[in-house]
């Protein structure tokens, strides 16, 4: 990796400048300049110019080259999240170009930042990376590259089944057995001569042996709670060697690092746009520039068929503004068609400016979506949306309602559009057995994967695993054993 020339050292200098006199706030920034085979490496590598060894990057880093050979897509820019920031340039990339993804780079990193789902993410993840590599790869000399690769594939499978929360959770372990009362049964008043009438001595003696048992029972509940993260139980309980142990504690750091930038990718990436078009319109751009920026960054919130994350979240910022000020300003402000006399107003009291830096401070996507997508806004931006019509063979437009459109984004971006699911017995059927519970929001497993999850976990856990779920709204109980999988109905709940 080369050091940024002469010219582009001082245009980052500038572009960081007229980020910091809007405001933002970030970890000190380092752009490197890299070719484009380069640069799909490091894309390939999730950003990080070290990864561990797995067939999976080299997959990426195909469908990368692939698609900048054929023109099919271009990739401008990467940021890490990072204390210090690293960021890549292209180096082909024309001067306009260049000032935009700084401009786009530093609300990346006043995001990574300053955004609260952030907060507890490693930042020296790029140090850790490379450690993570050296270790994968000194237990493939150890153990072979098929026998390691093989086992991180399982892994891999399984990295989305961790709790993304659990970072800001102080869990309340509760008391130790030495310390927990002795449940007492239940006794109703009366008087001492009428006692034994009212609490018959046999009835309250069976009650309190049912609630000793209860307690006993509580007490050898393994796992004592459900546990969402379950990578975090196999590394805990999973009778296997320590280099699998170790690859699943990489697995595990890794996915808790990448988690909040899934869970704000709309917000993150609509923050970036939105700076870098304000950085760029009233500070940075030439006049020789103007029509190549316009171009680019109309590509950029060009619609693609689905959600596309830099134009809602960019518009969605710009109507929180209009809202906020107009909230202050009332009906002058909102009559008013002189552009130039709004943006006065808009720096002179910065009501909206205010309320955009703190929903970029403390939401997610969801609250994002959930408290400020607005049906006006909804209208506004022409949203829909479109479902496969088996009549005619084609997607078409299914429905316009606003309700409808606010509920499915959120199906999307919940848990990251993936199913919730949790570890409630450790010891099913007191034979060892793994008894997941999937909590069932209305959307049912996908079959398959369902069945190649269950097939992974039981090869790490050794013993059979279960999961209770939901087919055709009856409750429906699937197994696998190691060798067959069993199906069949379960009216009980899982506690």
């Amino acid at each position: 990796m080369a050091s940024l020339p002469r010219d582009l050292a001082q245009l980052q200098e500038e572009m960081e400048g007229h980020a910091r006199a809007y405001g933002l706030d970030f970890f000190p920034v380092i752009f490197e300049i890299l070719d484009y085979r380069m640069l799909n490496q490091v894309a390939a590598y999730g950003g990080f110019p070290t990864r561990y060894p797995h067939w999976r990057h080299g997959m990426e880093y195909e469908y990368l080259s692939k698609s900048y050979s054929y023109g099919l897509s271009k990739i401008y820019e990467m940021v890490i999240n990072n204390d210090p920031c690293y960021a890549y340039l292209l180096e082909c990339n024309a001067r306009v170009d260049q000032k935009l993804v700084m401009g786009h780079v530093y609300a990346h990193c006043d995001f990574f930042k300053n955004n609260l789902s952030f907060a507890r993410t490693n930042r020296k993840m790029m140090d850790d990376m490379a450690n993570h590599a050296t270790r994968i790869r000194r237990h493939m000399d150890r153990h072979g590259v098929e026998t390691v690769e093989n086992f991180v594939d399982r892994a891999l499978s399984l990295e989305n089944l961790i709790d993304p929360h659990a970072p800001f959770i102080v869990r309340d372990r509760g008391e130790s057995a030495e310390e927990a009362p002795r449940p007492v049964a239940y006794r109703l008043k009366s008087k001492s001569y009428m006692n034994d009438f009212i609490n018959p001595p046999h009835l309250i003696e069976a009650q309190q042996r049912r609630l000793e048992e209860e307690a006993a029972t509580r007490k050898k509940r393994f796992p004592a709670a459900p546990a969402r993260d379950i990578l975090m139980f196999l590394i805990e309980h999973a009778p296997i060697e320590n280099w699998q142990r170790d690859v699943l504690s990489i697995v595990r750091d890794e996915a808790y690092y990448f988690a909040p930038q899934a869970q704000t990718k709309i917000m993150n990436e609509g923050w970036a746009t939105y700076w870098h078009s304000k950085i760029m319109t009233e500070k940075a751009l030439t006049d020789s520039e103007l029509i190549d920026y316009a171009d680019h960054h109309s590509g950029t919130l060009g619609g693609r068929g689905r959600i596309n994350p830099y134009k809602l979240g960019v518009e969605l910022y710009r109507d929180i503004e209009d809202r906020w000020n107009r909230g202050r300003f009332g009906k002058e402000y909102e009559d008013c068609d002189d552009l130039s006399v709004r943006a006065r107003w808009d720096r002179g009291l910065g009501l909206g400016r205010e309320k955009i830096f703190e929903v970029r401070r403390v939401c997610t996507d969801v609250t994002f979506i959930d408290d400020y997508l607005t049906e006006e806004f909804c209208h506004r931006q022409k949203l829909f949306l479109y479902d496969y019509n088996p009549k005619t063979g084609m997607y078409q437009i299914s429905d316009r309602d606003f309700g409808k459109i606010k509920q499915r984004m959120l199906a999307q971006l919940t848990n990251q559009g993936q199913p919730i699911i949790q570890v409630v017995d450790g010891n099913h059927r007191n034979r060892g057995e793994i008894l997941l519970r999937h909590q069932f929001d209305g959307i049912e497993l996908r079959h398959d994967y369902a069945r190649e999850t269950l097939r992974n976990l039981q090869a790490v856990w050794g013993r059979p695993v279960s999961i209770h779920t939901v087919v055709d709204d009856k409750g429906r109980l699937i197994t696998f054993d190691g060798e067959d999988f069993e199906e069949k109905d379960s009216a009980d709940k899982v506690a």
